[in-house]
């Protein structure tokens, strides 16, 4: 009867375990239930600012993309980025790469804020990011995917990675796959998430160089369509004019399709790092066209490298902390 008994406690135990594990980290890991019981509201309030924001502006959509990647680079995805300087803090928002680029901040604000009022000290700021980028692409046509949860945010924020570890966009093609390989993706995760340059634009400063002096040399860079160069340099002077905006995807900037890889099989990708991709590399160059037959195979890989760049060291347990403020540590 004892011995029935006791099986019977770790019974109901075992039956209630998993509810216990909902709004915990999972031995360090993360799983889409962690909000499930402390704020099941979290995924319909990021998506509601999202779809508002979207709506004002489709651009946002691929702004807030490109927040979760610079975050997830630097010291994996901890919502650094997202820190104003202060203190004892280097605000990553003054590198190279995000610097006068980077925005979305107001709406990651927004959404934080709503958080807050429904469920206090619950969500981080990390796991807004992961999300948003998530709903950012299914509101713009691209593919929606089920998002691991229970990041924790960071403390700090490093400037120095920030300037280090994220592509730049006149890379050559070994030097990006050697910063996507040191955060664990390899050349099909570099080619389906640089696919995320189907929507949104780029600065003049970050493709300049391709359309005046590619090598050094005072010559154009020769991979670039000779009319498609020819109307870039019309919007993009050989100096000033640096904050002036051109499409990534020249075919439908506003829609998350796979013409990004057509545009690089016609030597009319907007950034160096974009068309290397199919120029510099034999395994990279299939991958290319591959996305460009075959849509449904690119949603399919970008949400997959999606999910696993968001598992890029995230802070879990007791590690860092749960942000009131994005862009401040908790004092």
């Amino acid at each position: 009867m004892a011995r029935l008994s006791s099986f019977l406690l770790v019974l109901s135990l075992l039956c209630f375990l998993p509810l216990c594990l909902c709004d915990k980290s999972y031995g360090g890991k993360l799983f889409p239930g962690f909000y499930a019981h402390s704020c099941p509201q979290a995924g319909e309030i990021v998506r509601s600012v999202v779809a508002k924001a979207v709506a004002r502006e489709t651009r946002m959509a691929a702004s807030l993309l490109r927040l979760h990647f610079h975050d997830c680079f630097v010291q994996g995805c901890d919502g650094s980025l997202l820190l104003d300087s202060s203190g004892r803090i280097v605000s990553e928002k003054s590198s190279n790469p995000n610097s006068k680029s980077a925005r979305g901040f107001d709406v990651v604000d927004q959404i934080k804020a709503q958080l807050e009022k429904e469920c206090p000290g619950t969500v981080s700021c990390a796991d807004v990011l992961t999300l948003a980028a998530r709903d950012s692409s299914v509101l713009t046509g691209g593919p929606s995917w089920v998002v691991p949860l229970g990041r924790r945010d960071s403390r700090s924020a490093s400037l120095s990675g920030s300037n280090n570890n994220i592509p730049a966009p006149n890379n050559t093609f070994q030097t990006i796959l050697s910063k996507f390989n040191r955060q664990g993706l390899d050349v099909t995760d570099l080619v389906a998430l640089s696919g995320s340059h189907t929507i949104g634009f780029s600065r003049c400063t970050s493709f300049r160089q391709r359309l005046y002096n590619q090598s050094g040399n005072g010559s154009p860079d020769m991979t670039l369509e000779q009319s498609f160069a020819a109307n870039l340099r019309q919007r993009c002077p050989r100096s000033g004019g640096d904050q002036i905006l051109s499409v990534l995807d020249k075919v439908s900037a506003a829609t998350f399709d796979n013409s990004y890889f057509k545009n690089l099989i016609e030597n009319m990708g907007l950034l160096n790092s974009d068309q290397v991709l199919f120029s510099s590399n034999e395994k990279s160059r299939e991958l290319v066209k591959k996305y460009a037959e075959d849509q449904g195979e690119f949603f399919e890989q970008f949400a997959e490298s999606m999910i696993k760049m968001g598992n890029i060291s995230p802070l879990t347990g007791s590690s860092g902390e749960i942000r009131k403020n994005c862009r401040k540590i908790n004092s």
